[in-house]
């Protein structure tokens, strides 16, 4: 066998061959090259000639259970930018830090810190649909520090809201579901990254908080720590632990000016958010309890313990009542009993960790000029109100109407200066608005990434002044695409609600405004579906709502024709005193308030002068 062409000179060869190394030289080179869009870490001086403005980073939470990276950050609502600082404690070979509408790992925005074998890079990356990381052409994360300290490896870096670019997470009030992970190897490049393939853990922030100065607390301030008995976490992945604290029997009438959380050393990363509730003032003796709130042998009475005092999530700051009110506790009309209901989120399954965490009230016997209340807003707990199986985004409205708020508010309203946005599983979002003449003036409060699994009391940025004749909605959005039967109302986990806790003042005598779709209109759709789908049996009153909702044939017709329902139907309203009675009037029947005029979303303004009202949208290719 010959190799070579008796007539190829030696010259055509060695042409040849250089030609070939030359060509393979530079694919070698080409997948070993800096990226063009990322920062070389090591490129950053060391001592930049113009110092580094001292920045704070008053919001902090932990990222992974163990409690080996941190995030903090700091907020510009003048430039509307966020200054985002992580530390990692062991860096091995770079981090990854995402932010996606529900925390999934595709079809997000990220920033990524990694080392070729030789260099270290930092850039704005992205996922596709099947978790492939590719660098973004527009940088929009700004690194201002990489350095490594006795504690572990610090970033500083910056990004605006909005970018505008549709590739990165719009940064906005609510919910921020963050996910990390960690690099355990080089990357030649970095679309060899697949994020389904690296370890990764996922945590929930409130990242734009009010920019308002903490106030100083009273003189003579007393505290009372509302905490977990030493208890051994259960070494499963999610407990839920509730603790009975007795006041004292004669305690004076005190206002709480502030609250915070407590946390035992050590379990900052376990102890996921807690809740002190006061009972029902008519119990004059709830038993002693400390253990699991899903256990069956609990005391009964600990479901009539449901009056929100204070909340606190992971992440979150001490809470402060404004200067002019308190909330009121001890005294004629309040309870003797607390509930304290801690969330331990333990993924490693840890045993044998104690715990006494829990919150910590700060109370004075010195009265502030108005009490604080809090009222609950959106849809009565029925199972009147339900969501149709196998929905992308199915919405309900619960209705605080005119006639309620012109009965129940004194004449120059209330003030709304907190509130806390609650549903159950199937919850994507909520969002109260307050309408005036038919016009929406304000959202009050809105979290369009709502999480079931991070609730806490949320400050607003500016008080809201509701008056007598105001309306207020509180929408919340369904997500039941994992769901063959359809999703009711009620107190259950797997049923559903849709619920806004506003703290307000002057406290007044109206606790609850709520509403739910007439039940006589209700089944009227009954019947309607029923006999469109061929079946002409009427079971009026036979079986109760639940099981008629079950017993529907669901199609997109029976789903579009409920939503419509929902939409127009007339209203039952729940406008309730503490005492859960209604106040005087007709309730039944009521139609649904009028909405002429909707707000518009606010608008962030982009790099290039555009304005941005969302998540820009993909481009067409």
């Amino acid at each position: 066998m010959r190799v070579f062409n008796k007539n190829l000179r030696l010259q055509d060869v060695t042409i040849v061959y250089f030609t070939a190394l030359a060509a393979l030289m530079v694919i070698l080179v080409a997948s070993y090259q800096a990226p063009t869009n990322a920062v070389e870490v090591s490129s950053l001086p060391l001592n930049p000639s113009i110092p580094l403005p001292y920045l704070p980073m008053p919001f902090r939470v932990p990222l992974d259970p163990q409690g080996d990276l941190h995030l903090a950050w700091n907020i510009s609502y003048a430039n509307k930018e966020v200054y985002l600082e992580l530390r990692v404690k062991e860096l091995k070979h770079g981090v990854v830090l995402g932010m996606s509408d529900r925390g999934d790992l595709t079809d997000a925005d990220l920033v990524v810190l990694w080392d070729s074998g030789s260099k270290s890079y930092f850039g704005d990356a992205w996922s596709d649909s099947e978790g492939h990381v590719s660098l973004d052409s527009q940088q929009d994360y700004e690194l201002i520090e990489a350095k490594q300290k006795p504690d572990g490896f610090y970033l500083l870096f910056k990004r605006p809201f909005s970018t505008c670019d549709p590739r990165d997470y719009l940064i906005e009030e609510g919910t921020v579901h963050i996910f990390y992970g960690l690099l355990d190897q080089p990357l030649t490049s970095l679309e060899h990254l697949n994020l389904s393939r690296i370890h990764t853990g996922l945590q929930r922030v409130l990242m734009l908080r009010p920019d308002t100065l903490s106030p100083t607390l009273p003189p003579g301030v007393e505290t009372l720590d509302v905490v977990a008995p030493n208890v051994i976490i259960p070494s499963q992945e999610t407990t839920y632990w509730c603790f009975i604290l007795e006041l004292p029997e004669n305690m004076p009438k005190n206002h709480i000016v502030m609250y915070e959380s407590v946390v035992t050393p050590g379990n900052e990363a376990i102890v996921h958010h807690m809740e002190v509730f006061e009972c029902s003032p008519d119990m004059r003796d709830v038993p002693q309890y400390s253990g699991s709130c899903d256990d069956k042998m609990k005391p009964g009475k600990l479901n009539f313990c449901r009056h929100v005092l204070a909340a606190w999530a992971m992440g979150a700051e001490a809470f402060y009542y404004p200067p002019d009110a308190g909330m009121p506790m001890g005294g004629q009309g309040s309870s003797r009993f607390l509930r304290l209901e801690v969330h331990y989120h333990n993924p490693l399954v840890i045993s044998g960790r104690r715990d006494s965490s829990g919150i910590r009230l700060y109370y004075t016997t010195s009265l502030r000029r108005y009490d604080a209340g809090i009222m609950e807003l959106g849809l009565v707990y029925t199972p009147i109100m339900a969501i149709p199986p196998k929905q992308h985004a199915f919405y309900l409205n619960g209705y605080c109407t005119s006639k309620c708020t012109k009965t129940a508010l004194p004449p120059g309203g209330i003030y709304v200066f907190a509130s806390q946005l609650h549903t159950h599983l199937a919850g994507r979002g909520v969002r109260t608005v307050l309408v005036r003449g038919g016009k929406e003036l304000e959202v009050v409060q809105e979290d369009q990434h709502f999480s079931t699994h991070y609730q806490t009391i949320r400050v607003l940025r500016k008080m809201v002044n509701v008056l007598p004749g105001d309306v207020l909605i509180t929408k919340c959005t369904y997500n039941t695409e994992d769901r063959s039967k359809p999703t009711v109302g009620g107190f259950g986990i797997m049923e559903e609600m849709c619920v806004n806790y506003i703290h307000y003042y002057p406290r007044t005598k109206l606790e609850l405004c709520k509403s739910h779709v007439d039940p006589e209109y209700l089944q009227k759709y009954f019947n309607f579906i029923n006999r469109f789908h061929g079946d002409d049996r009427c079971v009026c009153g036979e079986v109760g709502v639940t099981e008629q909702y079950s017993q529907l044939h669901w199609d997109t017709f029976a789903g579009e024709v409920l939503d419509s329902l929902y939409n127009t139907a007339p209203i039952s309203m729940h406008c309730n005193e503490s005492t859960a009675h209604l106040f005087p009037g007709e309730w039944e029947k009521q139609p649904v308030p009028a909405v002429t005029s909707i707000l518009e979303k606010p608008c962030y303004p982009c790099k290039g002068g555009a304005p941005a009202t969302g998540r820009p949208p993909t481009p067409t290719l």
